[in-house]
């Protein structure tokens, strides 16, 4: 009479499990459990036991695939965790334990002291031990990918969908296994972002932790807009035009400097596109942040010229000695130069790199009265002295205090005593000068405290 054996899979302490159900095993227990347990199961064949290695390679190369980790750290890992588990299973620290998986079939091979043993035979809680170590290597190894993967793409822009704000940093995801953060200072103010909208930042710097990557992003740096333009216009990205110098004010305002290597390609016309089209997408991109684009000049006063408009330039003294310009304009340019809350100043003098003081004709031309009267009064100073000191860049007393006497002694050859004597006689009118001004405030105090009364009644 034939007999049939019914096969049934038992857990020590547990109730049974069918073969489905081992499927369910976390990512790392499974290949674990089914190499450590071998004694918890019915005696199995030849063919299911090439079955389960070849699943336990399988596994591993959805680890190295899903993770990005190198299959051979994968394997490396595998043999590690089990060698701390046997190591911890036998009691004996000073034993030598060595396991090699076969890479290709899947094959463990566990040898102490250099006597083969079967690790199958050790039990579940060995495997628990092996699982725990396998999961802080691979998430080690998982570190380690991330951070070598971003640190290279440092300074790039990257897309991502929101995920959620975090006392006002905001978290992007930007891969499956990924989130980058945007600190609040690095966000456009008044932008907001909803969870799931896609968004495009500029990796601005990659840190690693004990137990995490931190990949910061922003929108508000400078180079944010260098990408785009890159990724906007090919001319920039092929190299035949650069970005010479740029500024910006984050949400409000960018100051772009372009030359072109071409003398065929305008190198403004190809950024603004036609009917603005390039540009459009970036300002889109950006809120609606406006965006200057000047053309990049070798002579500093026609790159400070270029970097004022939309207002125009009436003339222009640079004092290369204070890094100063001082510009002319006429009144009705002043506010244009000046720009909303002195922006467009701000913008164009960190654009230029000068500092730049926007006059009108009339304080121009008080400033040069100011000065002539100032060196007619010194010993030895004769007429020449003020069109020398002017092309030098000084047009008021306060930069003749300022530059010393050593530029005038270097760069308008006059003799030190002179020299000496024309910077003691400007500082004493700048202090003069700043006295009177001084009295003046005080004087127009108590009108402008009745006005105010008069005005709340």
């Amino acid at each position: 009479m034939q007999t049939t054996t019914s096969v049934r899979f038992r857990r020590v302490g547990g109730p049974c499990l069918e073969r489905g159900s081992l499927l369910k095993w976390k990512l790392f227990g499974f290949p674990l459990f089914f190499v450590f347990c071998r004694k918890v199961w019915e005696p199995l064949s030849q063919e299911e036991k090439k079955k389960m290695n070849q699943e336990l390679v399988r596994i591993v190369d959805n680890i190295a695939r899903d993770k990005n980790i190198d299959r051979e750290s994968v394997f490396v890992d595998l043999e590690e965790a089990m060698v701390s588990a046997v190591r911890k299973h036998f009691g004996e620290p000073e034993s030598e334990i060595v396991v090699n998986i076969d890479r290709t079939t899947g094959q463990v091979n566990a040898f102490k002291n250099n006597e083969e043993i079967d690790i199958r035979q050790l039990g579940r809680i060995p495997a628990q031990t092996a699982k725990q170590v396998m999961i802080q290597k691979i998430r080690a190894d998982e570190r380690d990918s991330i951070y070598a993967e971003f640190v290279q793409r440092k300074g790039e822009i990257i897309s991502g969908s929101v995920v959620r704000y975090e006392g006002g940093t905001l978290i992007v995801n930007l891969s499956h296994w990924t989130e980058g953060f945007m600190p609040k200072g690095e966000q456009i103010m008044g932008q907001t972002h909803r969870p799931g909208e896609r968004i495009r930042c500029l990796i601005l710097d990659v840190k690693e932790s004990s137990n995490q990557v931190k990949i910061i992003l922003s929108r508000t740096h400078p180079d944010f807009i260098r990408r785009l333009f890159e990724l906007e216009v090919p001319e920039i990205s092929e190299k035949i035009i650069e970005i010479r110098a740029l500024a910006r004010e984050a949400g409000y305002r960018t100051k772009a400097a372009v030359a072109s290597l071409d003398e065929k390609v305008d190198p403004v016309g190809a950024c603004v596109g036609v009917r603005g089209s390039r540009i459009k997408n970036i300002v889109d991109e950006l809120g609606g942040e406006k965006i200057d684009i000047v053309r990049w000049n070798d002579s500093s006063q026609v790159l400070v010229t270029n970097a004022l408009m939309p207002a125009k330039v009436s003339e222009i003294a640079l004092c290369f000695e204070l890094g100063k310009a001082t510009v002319v304009v006429d009144e009705d340019q002043l506010s244009l130069a000046i720009g909303k809350h002195g922006q467009n100043v701000r913008l164009a003098a960190r654009l230029t790199g000068w500092d730049i003081d926007i006059l009108m004709p009339e304080e121009y031309n008080q400033g040069i009265e100011q000065l002539t009267s100032c060196v007619k009064n010194v010993e030895d100073a004769d007429d020449t002295m003020v069109d020398k000191l002017i092309a030098l860049g000084v047009i008021s007393v306060l930069d003749l205090d300022d530059v010393g006497a050593e530029p005038l002694i270097n760069e308008l050859k006059i003799d030190s005593e002179t020299a000496e004597k024309l910077v003691a006689a400007a500082a004493e009118e700048a202090k003069r000068l700043a006295a009177e001004s001084k009295q003046k405030q005080v004087e127009k105090e108590p009108a402008q405290q009745t006005e105010a009364a008069e005005d709340e009644e």
